[in-house]
């Protein structure tokens, strides 16, 4: 069974790797982690700033993979980079919930005119092909029983998690009507080097540490209890690594979370004593954001660990060691 560490660079060795979205957070992650196991790397990515494009991402890896900037919803420059790959992981997506809520047009464009984009490019130029798709959390919404799995239903509050939820089900249609090879991994709250720090669009976690690196005051609405699972980004591209080379993972969802569950206010105040920076405080919710809040949050991961044999190797303090050590001489690179 293929694990979490590297029987990996066995299976990717040689293998043309086409990373969407992989000038941003995760994306940029897995490309690295791929050419380090041997893979030949494509990064398609449009430098979108309202998605997290940073070319300091790839610093370490730029001559090592070769970089196609495109927008996802171009078929014809997508066809022509997936036609001579083996394994697509597609991370690009339209991925603020606010902005998602101002402009759900774009989401809906970008997230699910995308997606089908790279399902019909994949289709008609290079049907065995293998897709990961990246998914998320947040498109359960409330949570019905907890944890949280993968027959789990499906409600989404924002038009972010709603446009990823109909991009998620258009990537199983195909799998099940063409025989893609494609698989969905959700993940929740991933955090850690790479990451856009600059405002909340992207996600809380990791705009509270850009926060707490500029020893800034953190802001946690109400009493900040709702309970959250963690991820760090090391641990989400193993999880995409393994989720592309098992055999067993056509057709399939899982999700790939953290085994920690911490409340909102504990991840603040474990931001700032790790961190050693910064301050929290507690204030009143916001209309919009208690609109779209989901409350609890508690994912199961058992699925893909009993499957696929992946697990977290990281645990919340030690990954938030790791980003504060990352940061510390590029800090002006994420938030500029």
């Amino acid at each position: 069974m293929v694990g979490n560490v590297d029987p990996m660079a066995s299976a990717l060795a040689g293998r043309r790797v086409l990373v969407t979205g992989g000038l941003g957070f995760i994306g940029s992650t897995l490309a690295g982690r791929c050419v380090q196991l041997g893979a030949r790397v494509t990064i398609y990515d449009c430098l979108d700033p309202e998605s997290g494009g940073n070319l300091h991402n790839v610093d370490g890896i730029r001559d090592a993979v070769h970089l196609v900037q495109g927008d996802i919803r171009n078929l014809d420059q997508l066809t022509a980079c997936v036609r001579d790959t083996d394994i697509i992981v597609h991370c690009a997506a339209f991925t603020s919930h606010g902005s998602a809520m101002r402009n759900p047009a774009t989401a809906l464009d970008v997230n699910c005119g995308g997606t089908l984009s790279l399902l019909e490019a994949a289709r008609c130029s290079n049907p065995a092909v293998k897709l990961v798709h990246v998914g998320t959390s947040t498109q359960v919404g409330r949570m019905v029983y907890s944890p949280v799995d993968e027959l789990h239903p499906e409600f989404p509050l924002d038009m972010y998690s709603a446009t990823k939820t109909l991009s998620e089900k258009s990537v199983l249609v195909y799998a099940a009507a063409y025989g893609i090879h494609a698989t969905v991994v959700r993940f929740a709250n991933v955090f850690g080097p790479r990451a856009h720090i600059k405002t909340g669009r992207l996600g809380f976690v990791n705009y509270f540490i850009g926060l707490a690196m500029q020893d800034r005051e953190l802001t946690v609405f109400g009493d900040g209890r709702q309970r959250r699972n963690l991820l760090y980004v090391d641990d989400c591209a193993s999880a995409l690594v393994t989720a592309a080379v098992h055999e067993a993972t056509d057709g399939e969802v899982f999700f790939a979370t953290g085994n920690e569950e911490l409340s909102v206010a504990e991840i603040a105040h474990t931001i700032v004593e790790v961190l050693r920076k910064g301050t929290v405080k507690h204030v009143d919710w916001s209309e919009g954001a208690q609109a779209i809040d989901v409350g609890d949050a508690v994912i199961s991961n058992e699925k893909i660990k009993k499957r696929l044999g992946w697990a977290p190797r990281h645990d919340f303090r030690t990954g938030l060691a790791q980003t504060r050590d990352y940061l510390a001489s590029r800090l002006q690179d994420y938030l500029r």
